[in-house]
């Protein structure tokens, strides 16, 4: 990771486990916290496109890159090996431990513009599209993961994106700070 500071312009992607928070409630903490790490060190671990890793938060990985950005197909293929990765540990984990395990994985993909800062030995990212990824995830289509979303912006960057590319969307919170979403790809 470069030492500077710049703002640059870069797209972030954000695995996220859907049904955390109940798990998290409903099951015992060691075989809990056992299940996070296997399932998130699944995601971590189908890095195709060399992300960078911003940070772990609980049930999600917030990822970035700022050179090299993928093309739409690449940044599809990365979605289906990280859902399929995760899909497969889930199953492992189901046989391993028998028990039920209600976990699934969506996926929100962001571009623009945004720096990084230090605060003694942890870097953070910070600028309006970590914000907006981030509301990304709080949306109406949870009900139905596993998929990914994808951000106008992130579409208009310099992609070939598909022809179907908008997404109503009318009923978020706060849509204030809400990207556009230009495209749902369900996994």
């Amino acid at each position: 990771m470069q030492n500077d500071t710049a703002n640059r312009n870069g797209m972030l992607m954000i695995p996220d486990i859907s049904g955390f928070t109940d798990f998290v409630i409903k099951s015992n903490m060691f075989v809990g916290k056992y299940i996070t790490e296997s399932l998130l060190k699944s995601v971590m671990d189908s890095n195709i496109l060399c992300l960078e890793i911003s940070e772990i938060e609980g049930d999600a990985i917030l990822f970035y890159k700022y050179h090299n950005l993928p093309t739409f197909e690449e940044t599809l293929i990365q979605i289906e090996q990280m859902y399929n990765d995760f899909k497969n540990e889930l199953n492992r984990l189901v046989k391993q431990l028998g028990i039920e395990i209600p976990l699934s994985l969506k996926i929100i993909v962001h571009y623009g513009e945004f720096t990084r800062y230090k605060i003694g030995k942890f870097e953070k990212l910070y600028g309006a599209p970590v914000v907006e990824a981030h509301k990304m995830l709080k949306n109406h289509i949870a009900e139905y993961p596993p998929y990914a979303l994808f951000s106008d912006a992130f579409l208009k960057a310099n992609f070939d994106y598909p022809e179907k590319s908008t997404l109503e969307y009318d009923k978020c919170e706060d849509c204030k700070y809400l990207p556009a979403i230009g495209y749902i790809h369900y996994l």
